[in-house]
């Protein structure tokens, strides 16, 4: 960046909104620093922020003020994008040439002609090929198209965004590996492991530790030798596999919980050893990819009477509303009353009973009742 650009930048009272952009814990944090930012840059101007581009959760959308929530035919910004790939900074004229088309398009007339705004431009950012983010920027007829000067000053704020969303991020992976902390401590000591996207270990159990070392080394010696093991080369395998068949379905997954984004894996002897592989999107910002959850199991063991029976009741992959209906259960509610309680149809709640019973592989409300105890 050259001197006229790091001038304009720093010296346009843009230190303080520069900091508040970094300093930013949450969402909210950050789209109030995108906004001061934006406003200290290029003053009058409309704002927008997306996150979470990821079909598995819903997007979230931030503007300057509110506008009507509804979708607009982005097939023009997607054949842009085919064309240019992993483009940064897009002008709603590169992808309009002509102004006529601009105005017929959904997207005018949604967002931009609501709020009296004649030129946009979007800061896409990426994470490998994935779209994680984008700022929008529209300005009014008399403020004209945007300048080289402020396409200059945009390029050189770029970086300065997507360190933060990177950093948003990872702040997300941190409470996203806390929270399974809390979920998973209450499920002690059930061999449990839970790993990032990238296979990193997050959490593991010392009932997980020893069964691990019981896949590798074999009853007998692992009871002898009392040593930890690395994850098993077979259980990596068997995530990695998941993580591929998730990308190859183009990550267009809208609910976790079904049979399609899970597996078992068998050791290769020990055939009463398996591993039931799970994808799992942690409640949090939704910034970051799913968790892959390993429960262990030795089935040659009885499913009750030991402490820490291999036997897991799956309730991780229960989601809150069924977490719910569980305890409902539990405290011998009938379903009108689990309806009532829930605010929930009667339809509604069997469907979620439903849903419990195959995820936990039980048959029955006492089945239920018993394995929660």
């Amino acid at each position: 960046m050259n001197t006229s650009a790091k001038t304009l930048t720093i010296g346009s009272g843009m230190e303080k909104p520069l900091l508040k952009l970094h300093a930013a814990m949450d969402t909210t944090a950050l789209w109030r620093a995108v906004q001061l930012v934006v406003k200290a840059a290029l003053p009058g101007s409309f704002v927008g922020l997306t996150l979470q581009h990821n079909p598995i959760q819903p997007l979230i959308t931030k503007w300057t003020r509110s506008i009507p929530d509804g979708s607009f035919d982005s097939t023009p910004l997607t054949k842009y994008l085919d064309s240019h790939p992993r483009s940064r900074l897009v002008r709603s004229s590169d992808i309009f040439p002509e102004r006529a088309k601009l105005v017929r398009s959904d997207f005018y007339r949604q967002y931009m002609a609501p709020q009296r705004r004649a030129h946009a431009i979007g800061l896409f950012f990426w994470r490998g090929r994935r779209l994680i983010g984008v700022i929008v920027i529209m300005r009014t007829a008399e403020q004209g198209e945007f300048t080289r000067a402020q396409m200059k000053l945009l390029r050189s704020l770029y970086p300065q965004f997507q360190t933060a969303l990177r950093r948003l991020g990872s702040l997300e992976r941190e409470r996203s590996a806390r929270g399974a902390f809390e979920e998973f401590l209450r499920r002690l000591p059930l061999p449990t492991i839970l790993l990032r996207w990238n296979l990193k270990l997050v959490y593991q159990n010392q009932a997980a530790r020893e069964f691990c070392a019981l896949w590798q080394m074999g009853p007998d010696r692992a009871q002898v030798l009392k040593a930890d093991a690395p994850l098993p080369d077979d259980i990596l395998d068997g995530c990695r596999e998941l993580k591929e068949r998730w990308r190859q379905n183009g990550q267009s997954l809208t609910n976790l919980a079904t049979s399609s984004w899970k597996t078992f894996v068998h050791h290769p002897h020990l055939r009463h050893l398996r591993a039931n592989l799970n994808l799992r999107q942690i409640t949090s910002l939704g910034v970051a990819r799913p968790h892959l959850l390993i429960e262990c199991e030795d089935l040659s063991q009885p499913h009750r009477g030991r402490r820490g029976a291999p036997r897991l009741p799956h309730l991780a992959q229960l989601t809150p509303r069924e977490q719910q209906v569980t305890q409902l259960v539990c405290d011998g509610r009938s379903n009108q009353e689990i309806a009532d309680k829930a605010k929930l149809s009667l339809a509604m709640v069997k469907k979620h009973l439903h849903s419990i019973f195959r995820k936990l592989e039980i048959t029955s409300r006492s089945r239920l009742i018993a394995l929660m105890r």
